[in-house]
């Protein structure tokens, strides 16, 4: 497996579906990336010569926010909104949608498993 920007890559996809595996890179991202570093997108990840690998690695390096810094960038957006009290400040802290979603059938993944009001029903 080739490791690009602290990721490993698998090695039996092509390079723009390899680059979606960091975090940070899309499929858009990383047709731009390959066509700034010149090389062949629908070539496997395991047939890259370490030249390539390494102007991919540059790009993404110069041009990119990935992986840890992107995430300790979004965490502190969020820690932000939560410190001057905003709504969404408000949404996140208490885990519920932040982007006006209706909450009264749906929001199962911010809100859990469901919560019985009166108990579960005896057998």
């Amino acid at each position: 497996m080739a490791r690009i920007a602290g990721r490993e890559v698998p090695n039996h996809k092509t390079t723009l579906i390899g680059m979606t595996y960091i975090y940070g890179i899309g499929l858009t991202s990383a047709k731009k990336i390959v066509e700034l570093a010149k090389v062949e997108p629908e070539k496997k990840v395991s047939a890259l010569t370490e030249d390539e690998l390494a102007r991919i690695r540059e790009v993404i390096e110069k041009n990119f926010k990935v992986e840890g810094d992107l995430r300790t960038e979004v965490a502190m957006n969020i820690k932000r909104l939560i410190e001057i009290g905003c709504y969404r400040g408000h949404r996140h802290k208490v885990g519920l949608p932040v982007r006006g979603q209706r909450t009264k059938t749906n929001a199962r993944t911010w809100k859990g498993p469901r919560q019985n009001a009166i108990g579960a029903k005896k057998k």
